[in-house]
């Protein structure tokens, strides 16, 4: 080999080890924010990377509803916050998330967009994605017309859309409220291109509990999953006292937050593969077991199988013979002793169908149950006789007659029985 040729090939191997530190240190960039970014919080939490979603590939995420998710890895969490904007609580939520240079998912619900628009801008200015959450939060997704859900979709959109100023910094997110999803609804917002989001759990911040109570919900139920979209609120205060103490959590036991933004044209999607869309994937190295399917019985055209004769088995008189019954050989000097074969029962191949005796197949008749005969009660329930109380006390009680009419099989009886404060009755009782 020449030296030019040897040459080349080691510019080539440096130039490749070049890209390789380069890829590493734009991964290392699109890590954990830097401290420089988040000024007066050096230890910041950050977000640890952005994943771009193609919302037509995976229309419905969240395994709380779906059998898709995002395609995170164990530790990671995607942040995300419904019903808003209200000022009051919105604010606070996003001063939080700033601190800790933590971006988030924001689903808007359209009358609130229109009455605080300044809240949605805001979101937007602080790098957060934004869904939309529906027109007016109605409770009724899963039982309402289509028609009347598509309202709800397509003017929550266009209240969110004006508020923001721009229809780009709209996310084509949506969550339904309430997760009382419907086929029709999701199938209609998979038309649209938009994605549904579910969630892997809830903090229940919108039950009447303390921020303690939120924090050690979500935090357990974090533990419990090892990684998924958290859902909550930024229009609840127990959220706001929650999720400062949520945050350090979240550093300290090394969670990462990721944050997800729709793939445009100057924007592809990251790259996954489609196991990495489950919250736990099958591993190919666990065998996992199926319970068989049911076994389809075909009565017809079976062949039969023949009868075992008694000479079949090991039998002596009559009775069989065990292996302990046997009286042992006496062994040679070094030689191992062998495990008694089985006595019972031996060997034996099948022979032709007209060598032996056949078993009969059974036939559909065998498993026809007839129906029993069965009795027809007609019965008149007695009512009791409303009497005035001063009256039984002076007259007693009131003695009736009870006919009681059988008739089974030609004969027919009559009893008769006194049944106190009673109104005849008859009961006639048909036995077929």
């Amino acid at each position: 080999m020449s030296d030019n040729r040897v040459v080349g090939r080691l510019a080539r191997r440096v130039t490749q080890l070049g890209l390789g530190v380069l890829t590493a240190a734009i991964a290392y960039a699109s890590g954990p924010v830097a401290a420089a970014e988040c000024p007066g919080h050096p230890d910041a939490l950050g977000t640890s990377r952005t994943l771009v979603v193609d919302p037509r590939e995976h229309p419905r995420i969240g395994t709380m509803q779906y059998r898709e998710t995002l395609p995170l890895a164990d530790g990671e969490v995607v942040l995300t916050f419904d019903d808003g904007p209200l000022p009051r609580y919105t604010n606070q939520i996003l001063d939080i998330l700033a601190a800790e240079c933590v971006k988030a998912t924001f689903f808007v619900v359209g009358r609130m967009a229109q009455a605080y628009p300044e809240g949605v801008r805001r979101m937007r200015d602080g790098g957060h994605s934004i869904g939309t959450h529906s027109q007016s939060h109605p409770l009724s997704f899963h039982k309402m017309t289509l028609e009347q859900a598509k309202q709800e979709v397509d003017a929550g959109i266009a209240s969110t859309t004006a508020a923001l100023g721009d229809a780009t910094a709209l996310s084509p997110f949506f969550r339904i409220p309430g997760l009382l999803r419907a086929e029709a609804v999701e199938s209609y917002l998979a038309d649209q291109g938009l994605q549904a989001w579910s969630a892997e759990f809830p903090a229940d911040d919108w039950r009447h509990i303390s921020s303690a109570q939120v924090l050690q919900l979500a935090v357990n139920r974090l533990q419990a999953k090892g990684k998924g979209i958290v859902l909550l609120h930024d229009i609840q205060p127990r959220t706001v006292g929650a999720l400062p103490a949520f945050l350090r959590e979240l550093k300290a036991r090394g969670y990462r937050v990721v944050h997800v933004v729709q793939a445009t044209a100057d924007r592809p999607k990251t790259v996954t593969e489609p196991g990495q869309w489950r919250l736990h994937p099958v591993s190919e190295m666990v065998a996992s077991s199926r319970w068989p399917a049911v076994p389809s019985f075909v009565y017809a055209d079976t062949q039969p199988l023949p009868v075992p004769a008694v000479s079949d088995s090991d039998l002596h008189q009559g009775q069989l013979i065990f292996s302990s019954a046997l009286k042992p050989r006496r062994l040679a000097r070094g030689e191992v002793p062998l495990p008694h074969a089985a006595p019972w029962p031996r060997q034996w191949s099948l022979l032709p169908p007209d060598a032996t005796s056949m078993l009969p197949v059974p036939s559909r008749d065998v498993f026809q149950i007839p129906e029993q005969a069965h009795a027809r009660i007609n019965a008149l329930v007695p009512l009791p006789r409303q009497a005035d109380a001063s009256t039984n006390d002076r007259a007693g009680p009131d003695m009736a007659l009870r006919q009681v009419a059988l008739d089974g099989g030609g004969l027919r009886r009559r009893l008769f029985a006194p049944v106190a404060q009673m109104a005849p009755a008859r009961i006639d009782i048909l036995a077929r």
